[in-house]
């Protein structure tokens, strides 16, 4: 990426790492063979796979074949959405858990003004034909982490209620992850979770390769049919290069983690005081105790914040208006609405998530280009 370029949208796409680039490369050349033919090549390439997939394993605290490799995190979630019966997911999803949710029965639980899920009216949107709770661990717009631990145990008592009761229907409990991957932990065990989804594009790994973390006791069906790969899931040629890559990326984000989210933090709190001690009345949303360290999502009232970015992108500025999927298809975020914010407020906010290239005179650079855009667009409105 060009270092005169400041770019602030790490929560949409992360450039894939050095390392990772250089472990994926022989296997998109001189290993490139199926993993299923007969010949020792090919059986070399499905040993380094199943390695790579055990490495991925290890990092979330599961087996390797617990894992459903996909090509992202949306097929993740529709697979995870197989299951019949009713879902409960909360307000804030990811558009991806609503439209995996939409071809069913499903509630959705609303979260409070700083996006935390509240857990009173998530369990009484739990019913006896729920099969499915699917709540995100960390939001990708405003960056709100959410109890896990806390709503795996109001799964678990459901279920307990359930046997007591005579209901033997099952009740399964998924995250998608993929934004709190390397800034999070993401152990299937201390989190509670019978399913979990994760996406490498999001941690400096290779884009349309994503898992899907199934608990043994948990029964789906396979959305894609064919030769059988990933236990019967998820048919189609393993994507070698894809996993090998994705291991790399998992590795080096556990190993980074606590020192990048600790940089992290430092480099998002300047910004923020940056811009709030300029604009006082500017709003910044999301939850201030449990929040990702990288982001910051800022409101500045009675402003289009479309016409800031393309300013901002004039300065080599690169930032968001909110989620890509939303911003893309020109809607006002439906996360900004189920916090509450204000239509004036929702037009006029900003996402702007820090990665691993920020540093801080990178933050500063951007503060000052962010400040003189927010300043000339407030004349200009005032001028009208």
């Amino acid at each position: 990426m060009n270092d005169d370029i400041i770019y602030l949208d790490h929560a949409a796409a992360t450039p894939v790492d050095e390392q990772v680039l250089f472990a994926m490369q022989p296997y998109m050349s001189d290993m490139f063979f199926n993993p299923s033919s007969p010949y020792e090549p090919a059986r070399q390439v499905r040993r380094d796979y199943e390695a790579a997939k055990d490495v991925i394993a290890r990092a979330i605290g599961a087996k390797a074949d617990e894992l459903v490799m996909t090509a992202g995190a949306t097929e993740s979630i529709n697979l995870a959405f197989s299951l019949p019966g009713h879902k409960v997911i909360s307000a804030i999803e990811h558009q991806a858990v609503f439209g995996a949710a939409s071809g069913g029965d499903y509630t959705t639980a609303p979260v409070d003004k700083s996006g935390r899920i509240d857990i009173t009216e998530l369990r009484r949107a739990i019913t006896a034909k729920t099969t499915l709770v699917s709540i995100g661990l960390a939001n990708s717009e405003i960056g709100t982490i959410q109890p896990l631990s806390d709503i795996a145990k109001i799964v678990a008592e459901v279920r307990s209620q359930r046997l007591e009761s005579g209901n033997h229907t099952p009740l399964w409990l998924h995250s998608d992850a993929s934004q709190g991957l390397g800034q999070l932990d993401v152990n299937v065990a201390r989190l509670g979770l019978d399913m979990l989804t994760l996406n490498a594009g999001k941690v400096y790994g290779p884009k349309q390769v994503g898992l899907l973390y199934v608990a043994r006791q948990v029964a789906l069906s396979p959305q894609i049919n064919g030769g059988g790969q990933e236990q019967g899931l998820r048919s189609g040629t393993e994507n070698v290069p894809g996993v090998i890559g994705f291991a790399r990326a998992i590795e080096l984000a556990e190993a980074r983690r606590k020192a990048e989210v600790s940089r992290l933090t430092e480099l998002r709190n300047h910004l923020r005081s940056r811009l709030v001690e300029q604009f006082p009345e500017a709003v910044v949303s999301g939850s201030k105790k449990h929040q990702l360290a990288g982001h910051l999502h800022i409101s500045f009232p009675g402003i289009d914040a479309e016409r800031l970015v393309f300013m901002l992108e004039m300065k080599q500025v690169l930032v968001a208006t909110g989620s890509a999927c939303a911003a893309n298809k020109g809607t006002r975020s439906h996360v900004l609405t189920a916090i509450g914010l204000e239509p004036e407020l929702a037009d006029g906010s900003l996402r702007l998530t820090l990665g691993r290239a920020t540093d801080r005179a990178k933050v500063d650079r951007a503060a000052d280009e962010i400040i003189k855009a927010v300043a000339s667009e407030q004349q200009r409105v005032s001028a009208r």
